[in-house]
């Protein structure tokens, strides 16, 4: 494992490469599985499924992208962020290569669903995570632009991928999208690792190799990776803490046979919980558009160029909404409302999802690509915002790998409900309707959430939560400083 340059956070400098990778790596992994629901109609066409059969394809891998995103987290914890994405892209790689000679739809599940998943999964988490370790006073600004790749993916990709299918067949466009994923490899080799430094609240001393520094309350925003000796340190130093110090590390801690448990200490965090199952619905209602939105418009009569340019609109606004919203929420009058921002573009995604079965033309649908497009990429950027404000930034890479896990099961089943739901009654109109119903659903659980903190804020006369991020670095940091003392006397 690469032990990395150790510095603070520099706000910039090589910080903006890592940005650049990450940008790319989100045009290579969610642009292109964006850009599946082009393939739709053609294996449709090729293999004579219905919508159901054929939806599984672009479930299966948003689904293994998803579930497998703590594989990516615990990849990059032990080897290095560099490994995982080098690594992921070769699978990525290989999945879209294998699909392009695929005979069978059952072929398909597996190449292009689970094993080009598992690459994006591999790739998708770390490169997330190391943009947080670069970057403190610009956060949500570095992350507006690396997540803004999605959608200038999708605005490039789309027509070309259209185009090629054209020229080529489908099974040409996937080759040539092989090639294209394949530059995840030279991504992973730029994001160089980084060993953040950080004042310890009892004096000047910095942190040995061997030995977990304490993390104060100024230092909350500063995402931190754990070096692998001390991981080390701290489960040789558990052995040796009073009865009761275990106790309670294990009542709040989950075990894992590869990663310290105190890495998930806040997944019993009441506002993570109640975060965690306002993700169950978004991931439940944001899928579906994407799957379904060309097949919608061909139905309605409009061409497949006019179709395929609905998706590059909804990617080229994405962009906007991914850089404007993070440079908004990083300004001070905003900062403290991220969770409301956060909240109020979800719901707009949920309300545009209403209204698309009374749009039935292209000069109507274009507004809705709009729209849609500026509030999912407003909420994608905050994504990783909101989670570090909720956990604490220490634990920001273990956190988005349980964030985008919690999307995996409605990504699965979520796409092959609403074919189903096409071919029961002959319209896309009840599986719009069941996106835009998540999509709000996860906005009031949210929305309740916020409003029952506040409330708890005004009865103990603003007190800070026991466990707001603010608290969070210095209590779970107790037993991280019990246990490396333990191991520095020993």
């Amino acid at each position: 494992m690469s032990t990395g340059v150790r510095a603070s956070p520099p706000d910039g400098g090589w910080g903006w490469i890592i940005v650049f990778c990450c940008f790319m790596v989100t045009v290579c992994t969610r642009a292109v599985t964006r850009c599946f629901s082009i393939f739709f109609v053609e294996f449709q066409a090729h293999f004579g499924t219905d919508n159901s059969a054929t939806s599984w394809i672009h479930s299966l891998v948003d689904c293994t992208t998803m579930l497998c995103a703590p594989l990516g987290s615990l990849l990059m914890n032990h080897w290095s962020c560099r490994a995982a994405v080098i690594l992921g892209g070769l699978l990525a790689s290989c999945g879209l290569l294998i699909s392009s000679f695929s005979r069978s739809l059952e072929l398909l599940y597996f190449s292009m669903g689970v094993l080009t998943g598992l690459g994006f999964a591999l790739c998708y988490t770390p490169a997330i995570a190391q943009v947080g370790y670069y970057f403190q006073r610009r956060k949500a600004l570095a992350y507006g632009v690396a997540m803004s790749g999605s959608g200038i993916g999708t605005f490039v990709l789309a027509p070309v991928v259209q185009q090629l299918i054209e020229l080529y067949s489908w099974r040409g466009a996937l080759l040539v999208l092989s090639a294209i994923v394949a530059n995840l490899c030279v991504c992973g080799a730029l994001l160089r690792p980084i060993t953040l430094q950080e004042e310890v609240d009892e004096g000047p001393e910095q942190c040995d190799e061997k030995q977990r520094c304490d993390i104060s309350a100024q230092d909350a925003e500063l995402t931190i990776k754990p070096s692998q000796e001390s991981k080390d340190a701290l489960l040789s130093a558990d052995k040796s803490l009073p009865p009761s110090s275990l106790s309670l590390n294990r009542k709040w801690c989950f075990s894992s046979c590869f990663l310290s448990s105190k890495e998930y200490q806040f997944l019993l965090l009441p506002d993570f919980l109640g975060l965690a199952l306002s993700f169950l619905f978004l991931g439940s209602g944001c899928s579906l558009p994407f799957v379904y939105l060309v097949p919608y418009a061909l139905s309605a009569g409009i061409g497949h160029q006019h179709a395929a340019f609905l998706m590059s609109i909804l990617g080229v606004i994405d962009i906007v909404g991914n850089v404007t919203f993070g440079w908004l929420t990083d300004r001070r009058c905003l900062k403290p409302h991220r969770l409301s921002c956060y909240v109020f573009s979800v719901g707009m995604e949920g309300l545009c999802c209403l209204f698309v079965p009374l749009l039935r033309s292209f000069s109507l649908l274009v507004p809705f690509a709009v729209l849609y497009g500026y509030f999912d990429g407003a909420y994608v950027a905050l994504i990783p915002v909101v989670t570090s404000d909720v956990v604490g930034a220490p634990y920001l890479s273990s956190a988005l790998g349980v964030v985008y896990f919690l999307h995996a099961i409605p990504y699965l089943v979520s796409p092959p409900i609403g074919g189903w739901l096409v071919d029961i009654t002959g319209s896309y109109t009840a599986t719009f309707f069941l996106s835009g119903a998540a999509l709000l659903a996860s906005a009031v659980v949210l929305s309740t959430v916020a409003g029952i903190r506040r409330c708890h804020l005004t009865v103990t006369k603003h007190k800070p939560l026991p466990l707001s991020p603010a608290d969070q670095s210095g209590c779970f940091g107790v037993l991280s400083k019990q246990a490396a003392s333990q191991s520095v006397a020993a």
